[in-house]
């Protein structure tokens, strides 16, 4: 691992969160009516509980990126939301569909829906959103746009099923970890940006750089969400501390550690055979990712990740819109949930 004296730094942005996010705050809340809107159902229950999901807000980077990336790319028009709207629906049931297999409690600092409701009932809810997704899209009537959603999607199953095959094994690789989250997590950025240079009628080349970025800025964000769930408190991040581990999930800072001293596996593999753990558990496997400077290492990949996403934005004409795109870069691995 390189010293902090000599790796790249990340600089602090002059944008802050708030200047990103008024760039695009009419467009935001356009995406936050549709999305009311598109949770209707002539089943109480069905509606209802979307609005439940929803209710919660969350930080929504993915449209966010998509609709800086279309006025990057000079986008003027107003089909730019709805495409937001249709990444929040996915990306929500993704997470509906996680908590099922994960056998969450909490989401975003309130009750899963799959513990209120059951997992019967919550498969199906994730797909109504699904369903709700791609029947937007359609209604947009770009089908070069629809395919991006059926390529990101599919990615976004495979990483899903990979997860379930590998997610908890305590000898998963470094490797295996980062290709599980470039399907799961990345390729939804990806796709995010593409379709906004997409819409704004970007160069071939722009919009690969577009995408390259969205990639490498959705890798920096879940590295960072790796992290979270190590060194944020449980208000903050709307879960308890270490959920990852005891869902059976082996992020980067526990395969690092279980690198340094191999001697650790039988905690680890204790606590994810149990779905549980108590105060000195807790407190051996910080220990254990602290001593060995694990965070630190993780951090410094997000970093890395997020330093590449900047370096793709060269071919991207200067507007107020990139430097928000460049400062994005900084926020997704500075967030504390």
């Amino acid at each position: 691992m390189a010293s902090p004296e000599t790796r790249p730094q990340l600089p602090e942005p002059s944008l802050s969160v708030e200047d990103i996010f008024s760039e695009i705050q009419g467009d935001l809340d356009v995406v936050e009516q549709i999305i009311r809107d598109k949770v209707d159902s002539k089943l109480e229950l069905v509606e209802s509980s979307s609005r439940y999901i929803y209710r919660s807000g969350g930080k929504r980077v993915r449209p966010a990126l998509l609709l800086l990336a279309s006025r990057a790319c000079g986008y003027e028009g107003s089909k730019a939301p709805a495409y937001g709207a249709v990444t929040e629906f996915i990306h929500t049931a993704t997470l509906v569909h996680d908590d099922i297999v994960d056998e969450a409690v909490m989401r975003r600092g309130q009750q899963s829906i799959n513990s209120l409701m059951g997992n019967d009932f919550t498969v199906l809810l994730g797909d109504f959103l699904y369903i709700r997704s791609i029947g937007l899209a359609i209604e947009m009537g770009s089908l070069e746009i629809l395919e991006i959603i059926t390529e990101i999607t599919l990615r976004m199953i495979e990483g899903m099923i990979l997860e379930l095959t590998r997610g908890g094994a305590v000898d998963l690789t470094e490797e295996e970890h980062l290709d599980i989250l470039k399907r799961k997590t990345a390729y939804l950025f990806f796709g995010c940006a593409r379709m906004g240079a997409k819409l704004g009628g970007a160069a071939p080349e722009v919009e690969q750089a577009l995408g390259e970025y969205g990639m490498n800025i959705g890798m920096a964000f879940q590295v960072a969400d790796d992290l979270l769930d190590f060194t944020a408190d449980e208000t903050t991040l709307g879960k308890p501390v270490l959920s990852d581990l005891k869902e059976g999930h082996v992020t980067l800072p526990i395969i690092y550690a279980l690198q340094a001293e191999p001697r650790a596996l039988p905690t680890v593999q204790s606590v994810i055979e149990r779905g549980g753990i108590d105060d000195v558990s807790r407190k051996e496997i910080l220990d254990l990712v602290r001593r060995n400077g694990c965070l630190d290492r993780a951090r410094e990949l997000a970093e890395t990740y997020a330093l590449k996403a900047k370096g793709c934005l060269e071919l991207v004409p200067d507007s107020r819109h990139k430097d928000a795109l460049m400062a994005l870069t900084y926020y997704v691995i500075e967030r504390n949930r």
